[in-house]
């Protein structure tokens, strides 16, 4: 195929396969459905998840509804000419990103009885049931991602076809609108969730395990079914909006920079489409090597299938770089060869198997980061406490260089465009990636559902097993979302420079460090992650407090709930939980917005510095925070499997504080700095328009 034709039609052939990826999902959807959901306590556990769930997603959708129509019209205004197009793109992106958590908590919560029934049968059965349930929303949220992202740019372009740029500029500018509802919504879905999971989680083991001793998922813990309705609208919903989010942002960006930097060649906008939908034929064939093809252990099949994916999306960018950009391509004023473009999405495919396996070692019970952890339980809970920090910590390392290496690699081959494209070749394996996450929470939930149901000790066997290689998989999916928005941010940043520069019509901007208002910037942003987990971590400890007054007076009231004589309340404890998930997501998710425009006001070199400060230091607290906890989890586990005491020794009581303090690090503030890091950059583009017409910015 020629370029013309690659060019003229990539954006149709992407919304193409983003609807065969729609039919693949549905095609997952009816094989989950029509497996056995067991006998009828199962069903009955399930439902009561099922509701409290459902329950919870309604009450947040409708309050983070609230918050997004109260931001429509600053939106509006904000973008001046282009305000009804961004106003749309907010509503659209808003939209989507809801649905992408509604969809991979639906899905999460009819997976999870069935894998616990297929775990009677063999343990691959499970890990079938579990990954499908996971690849169903992989499929869905990068499906639709790509669909409202091309679609939206393609109705818009049409709109002002008759305009100077031919409809292009008008069409990016909408996107902007787009990626910050997707944000905002991410930022409230993912701290929601969040601190819901993890109060739910915290306050049940503080009470159930600690002071009366019950094993996890005992039916006689009030908490139980807070603790399992949490994992699906933390993990699945807050997760399915946050890869929504990322992925869309990830391909808006690689279109701005494409505009912005690569201006006579109209391939450099197409480009970033056409990557996105070739990777979703490679995510569904590493989906389908996942289900088909045997491996020893389940972390050999998921990892097996990543790299199939990858390797087949590396052979596809190869074929379609040269037919679309010729032998040479001019960036940034400079003429390339089209081949440094390949590499760079190259680039983008081996940062994220980097990320998979720095990430698998420092949280997997097979390495020893988490050995470690587990070895210090022995002396004691404080030493416990003190390792899984220390690996935290040290888990920075290498991600890091690897990002500042790519970084280096692709601007030197490709200026900002190359890591545009890296960033873009990165988030296209989301929808295999995020199959990959799914399986924790649903084997979670199976277990819980296999202990309250008195299933046989052997299928709580299996679920454990899949559940310790699912919190490593979800942890590794942690890590591969905040790297790859630290690789954005960059993107990002590089966007506002680039922004700045049209709209006040300049030839250079600096952000010299010898400049007093870029060094504030750079303190204030660098102080944002911090305060920010902060405020996620204080609303995580103030609602597992309210869960844990709550258990100890069922308990009391009712001591026949520790013989099996009487009923927990299961249903005081959604609502406690869900009442303080919603009320104390709000300050945290606000505190971008604040930050950004306050900075703003002190000039467009003390914003730059914000964006800065808020990347680098936001990228290392989300590693830190991720890995520790996936670390403590997982060190929990192996005391639990036999070693160092075993169940009820003084190392499993130590593996269980540290297990608990983790919670909130890799489900809570951890993750939700992710969305927070874009949220900053791109209210910073979006506001562009309205500083410079004011005259804050000059």
């Amino acid at each position: 195929m020629n370029p013309s034709a690659l060019t003229s039609y990539g954006i149709p052939f992407s919304i193409a396969l983003a609807l065969g990826a729609l039919g693949c999902a549905y095609f997952l959807i009816r094989q989950i459905l029509s497996s056995s959901a067991g006998n009828e306590r199962m069903a009955f556990i399930a439902k009561a998840v099922q509701d409290g769930a459902q329950a919870y997603l309604n009450r947040q959708m409708r309050a983070v509804g609230i918050i997004a129509v109260i931001l429509l019209p600053i939106v509006w205004w904000a973008r001046g000419e282009g305000g009804n197009a961004a106003a749309v793109g907010f509503i659209i992106g808003s939209a989507c990103s809801m649905l992408a958590g509604y969809i991979g908590m639906y899905v999460a919560v009819r997976a999870n009885v069935r894998t616990a029934q297929a775990a009677s049968v063999s343990s691959h059965a499970a890990l079938k049931v579990a990954f499908n349930g996971g690849a169903v929303t992989g499929l869905l949220v990068v499906a639709l991602g790509l669909l409202s992202v091309a679609g939206f740019y393609s109705v818009m372009k049409a709109l002002h076809a008759g305009s100077d740029s031919h409809g292009a500029k008008e069409a990016i500018d909408s996107l902007i609108g787009l990626a910050l509802g997707s944000s905002l919504i991410s930022v409230f879905a993912r701290l929601g969730g969040g601190i819901y999971t993890k109060a739910a989680d915290v306050g049940a083991d503080l009470v159930g395990k600690i002071e009366q001793g019950l094993a996890e998922d005992d039916p006689r813990n009030p908490a139980t079914i807070a603790d399992n309705v949490g994992d699906n609208v933390g993990d699945c919903a807050g997760m399915a909006a946050d890869v929504f989010e990322t992925y869309a942002v990830s391909l808006i960006g690689g279109v701005l920079v494409g505009y912005l930097t690569v201006k006579d060649n109209p391939a450099a906008l197409v480009y970033p489409f056409v990557l996105c939908g070739l990777s979703l034929i490679s995510s569904a064939i590493g989906i389908g090597f996942v289900n088909f093809v045997k491996q020893k252990s389940a972390t050999n099949a998921l990892i097996g299938g990543v790299a199939v994916s990858g390797i087949i999306s590396a052979l596809l960018f190869w074929m379609v770089t040269a037919s679309m950009f010729g032998d040479t391509a001019r960036i940034a004023g400079r003429t390339l060869p089209s081949f440094n473009i390949f590499l760079c999405s190259v680039v983008g495919l081996v940062l994220t198997f980097l990320v998979v396996w720095i990430t698998n070692y420092y949280t997997s019970t097979f390495h020893a980061p988490v050995r470690r952890i587990a070895k210090a339980s022995e002396t004691g809970h404080a030493t416990n406490i003190i390792a899984g920090i220390s690996v935290g910590h040290h888990a920075t390392v290498l991600p890091v260089l690897c990002i500042a290496a790519s970084i280096w690699s692709c601007y030197h081959w490709a200026d900002l465009y190359g890591i545009a494209i890296a960033v873009v070749s990165m988030l296209s394996l989301s929808g295999i990636i995020i199959s990959l996450d799914a399986i924790g929470p649903i084997t979670d939930n199976a277990g819980g559902i296999a202990a309250m149901s008195g299933l046989p000790e052997g299928v709580r066997k299996i679920t454990d097993e899949l559940d310790a290689v699912g919190n490593t998989m979800k942890a590794v999916t942690k890590g591969y979302a905040i790297a790859s928005a630290g690789l954005a941010a960059m993107v990002l940043f590089g966007s506002y420079v680039e922004d700045l520069k049209a709209v006040m019509h300049l030839d250079k901007i600096a952000f010299d460090l010898t400049n007093p208002m870029v060094i504030i910037g750079m303190f204030i942003g660098g102080l944002l992650p911090y305060l920010f987990t902060a405020f996620s971590m204080d609303a995580v400890g103030n609602a597992a407090g309210a869960v844990v007054r709550e258990v100890r007076r069922q308990i009391a009231a009712k001591p026949g709930i520790l013989t099996g004589k009487d009923v927990p309340d299961y249903k005081e404890c959604v609502d406690i939980v869900t009442k303080a998930a919603l009320s104390q997501m709000t300050v945290p998710a606000l505190l971008p917005l604040i930050f950004v425009v306050g900075a703003a006001f002190l000039g467009k070199e003390a914003l730059g510095g914000v964006l800065i400060g808020t990347i680098v230091t936001g990228l290392f607290v989300g590693i830190a925070m991720t890995s520790a906890g996936g670390a403590w989890d997982n060190a929990k586990k192996y005391v639990e499997e036999g070693n160092h005491g075993g169940k009820g020794s003084f190392a499993h009581q130590a593996a269980v504080t540290g297990d608990t303090v983790g919670d909130p690090y890799k489900d809570t503030s951890g993750p939700a700095v992710n969305p927070m890091i874009k949220v900053v950059n791109i209210l910073a583009i979006l506001i562009i328009p309205i500083m410079v017409r004011f005259k804050f910015f000059h």
